[in-house]
């Protein structure tokens, strides 16, 4: 059977975090090096293609790739016609409409006639059409936020992740778009002798993104505590619980939220719970 190919970013961060991902699910990659543009699996029916992330929806959609990890935002900005099968949960960021600090912002009505400059026209005009806005829409790559400052337009339309590069470039984010994160998209030519790999390449970064979520955790608590404690920490079933040497006690082994854990670990100490250890989990197959 011919491998599974999955088209990822050449270089940057999502690069790493990417091959962070395939490595964490335990698949070894050969041809190691600065210079890569293919790396086979030694241990799983999988090749990787490294192409620029604008890239990767084309070749998905024409299906020299059969899969693909990218920025959703370069997902809705292309058009193509590629699923979106998995979210991944990083790369987080947001499209968003910036003007100047010294700007005073009215609301959308702000941009009617204003020019907008951006590297996402595609988003931005389906935005302005959907809102009513007639705005001069000026594309272009790279820099996108010193545009105003040059005199090249009025605002901006870009990615925006912590704000420090608006702030540095004296502007302000006055409406957000949309949300955007790293998805895996599938060709719609995937042959059907190739699902079965992706079943199990899915199945395996499923269990990998499960167990950053959540953490595994040891306590010892008091048997009469134990109904309030196990409503606390219902586990992926229900907890272990063990009985302690000491009569009136027992410990209890269970898996905890990560967004969750200072409130639950408030409670557990309310309900004389002692002893507690939280630990990571490295994979989590439920």
């Amino acid at each position: 059977m011919d491998n599974l190919k999955l088209t990822v970013q050449r270089q940057g961060r999502l690069n790493e975090k990417s091959l962070k991902l395939i490595e964490d699910c335990g698949i070894i990659l050969t041809q190691e090096g600065k210079r890569k543009l293919v790396s086979v699996s030694r241990n799983f029916p999988l090749e990787l293609l490294y192409v620029r992330d604008d890239d990767i929806p084309q070749y998905v959609f024409d299906g020299v790739a059969d899969i693909g990890i990218v920025g959703e935002n370069v997902v809705l900005e292309k058009g193509k016609d590629v699923k979106i099968i998995e979210r991944l949960g990083f790369a987080k960021c947001r499209l968003s409409l910036a003007i100047p600090q010294t700007e005073k912002y009215t609301g959308k009505d702000y941009f009617q006639g204003k020019r907008i400059a951006t590297a996402y026209p595609r988003i931005l005009q389906k935005y302005l059409m959907e809102n009513k806005i007639d705005a001069e829409i000026h594309e272009i790559s790279g820099s996108v936020e010193i545009a105003p400052g040059i005199g090249l337009s009025d605002s901006i339309f870009d990615i925006v992740s912590s704000g420090s590069t608006l702030v540095g470039n004296r502007l302000k984010e006055v409406e957000v778009i949309c949300h955007s994160e790293a998805v895996i998209i599938v060709t719609p030519h995937l042959l059907k002798e190739k699902k079965s790999i992706l079943d199990d390449l899915l199945f395996r970064i499923q269990s990998v993104q499960r167990s950053k979520n959540n953490k595994y955790i040891l306590l010892n608590a008091p048997n009469d505590k134990l109904d309030k404690i196990v409503k606390l920490l219902p586990g992926m079933k229900s907890p272990t619980i063990i009985p302690l040497y000491e009569k009136g006690w027992s410990s209890l082994h269970s898996v905890i939220n990560e967004n969750e854990f200072w409130e639950v670990i408030n409670k557990l100490k309310e309900y004389g719970a002692q002893g507690i250890l939280v630990t990571s989990i490295e994979k989590m197959i439920i």
